[in-house]
């Protein structure tokens, strides 16, 4: 099988190639998956030169979300059949096939194909944890989304429109505010780029009630002048690279809190809430109430130019690689 390999940790994907391996056998327990679409992400551009959190010892394949069908199983499997089309994640799903425990896999609802069923997880995952468990987003409050173009940040604006709250998108690019207005129709869409705090306000009419913040910086700095009273700023993440500092003031004075979010984590501090927030989200995507938002599908041979998409910040989504093309 043909497999993306990370063989040395260096800048510019250097120490990436597409290679031929063995494909695997399943074990007692375990399935093989033939993939049909991987979703990139940017922490798997990040470990591609170990600047990600998660540090896998060299060589390995990266990926970590995906969905395909079972093309081989093992012994001792129940409840699974050849031809299954399942999700799959874990480490490797940029190859052609991919070995998975069979009680980690989900069913893809009838109504996915597979590129939307590998956009789905990890996005929506973080959007339900942040807007329903964190920032107890409530119907008609307003929501300011930071990074809306990217997957995390584009999956807040697709649940919080499901949530009822009015959605204000922001992005530092406005062909990519044009995409996200014509795909999810949000109250509002604004360039970080020319300020946006008095805007927010005024449209908000004192201030957001819920912000999700992916960025940071001084997108996060200025989220602090412009959200409301009993606001809930949610901290996702630090696309922008530097990691901001508040002064404890603002929130007394404001009356907000800065309510941090790990998704993953949460699932794994409590698991039955962590199934809880998985089967909302699958059964959301089944009932074609949220959609993810593809903006191309690559074939896995032409993996440079995802990575090249992402490093010149032009993807609105997810970029899907279809090892099989």
């Amino acid at each position: 099988m043909k497999a993306l390999r990370v063989n040395a940790l260096l800048a510019d994907l250097a120490g990436v190639a597409l290679e031929d391996m063995a494909t695997p056998t399943p074990g007692p327990g375990e399935v093989l998956v033939k993939i049909r679409a991987a979703t990139l992400g940017y922490p798997d551009f990040l470990m591609t030169h170990g600047g990600y959190q998660l540090k896998p010892p060299v060589p390995f394949s990266p990926g970590m979300e995906g969905a395909g069908e079972i093309a081989e199983l093992g012994a001792d499997i129940d409840g699974w059949l050849l031809g299954d089309r399942v999700i799959c994640g874990g480490l490797g799903t940029f190859a052609e096939y991919m070995i998975m425990p069979a009680d980690r896999l989900r069913k893809i609802p009838d109504n996915l194909d597979f590129a939307k069923a590998a956009a789905t997880g990890s996005a929506y995952l973080t959007a339900y944890v942040g807007l329903v468990r964190r920032g107890l987003l409530q119907k008609d409050e307003w929501l300011l989304v930071h990074g809306a173009s990217g997957g995390v940040g584009l999956a807040a604006v697709d649940l919080g429109k499901y949530l009822g709250a009015k959605i204000i998108a922001t992005t530092s690019s406005d062909a990519k505010l044009k995409i996200i207005d014509a795909a999810f129709s949000p109250e509002a869409v604004l360039n970080v780029n020319d300020g946006f705090r008095e805007t927010v306000k005024e449209l908000t009419g004192g201030g957001a009630d819920v912000i999700y913040d992916p960025v940071g910086g001084d997108v996060f700095d200025e989220s602090v002048r412009c959200i409301g009273w009993d606001g809930r700023l949610l901290v996702i993440g630090f696309a922008a690279g530097r990691i901001p500092q508040i002064g404890v003031n603002m929130p007394l004075i404001k009356g907000f809190s800065v309510v941090g979010v790990r998704a993953g984590e949460y699932g794994r501090r409590n698991r039955e809430k962590g199934l809880e927030n998985q089967d909302a989200i699958w059964q959301l995507a089944a009932e074609g109430k949220i959609s993810p938002h593809v903006h191309a599908e690559i074939p896995l041979a032409d993996w440079r130019d995802g990575f090249a998409m992402m490093a010149k910040r032009e993807i609105v989504g997810r970029v899907i690689f279809t090892p099989h093309d």
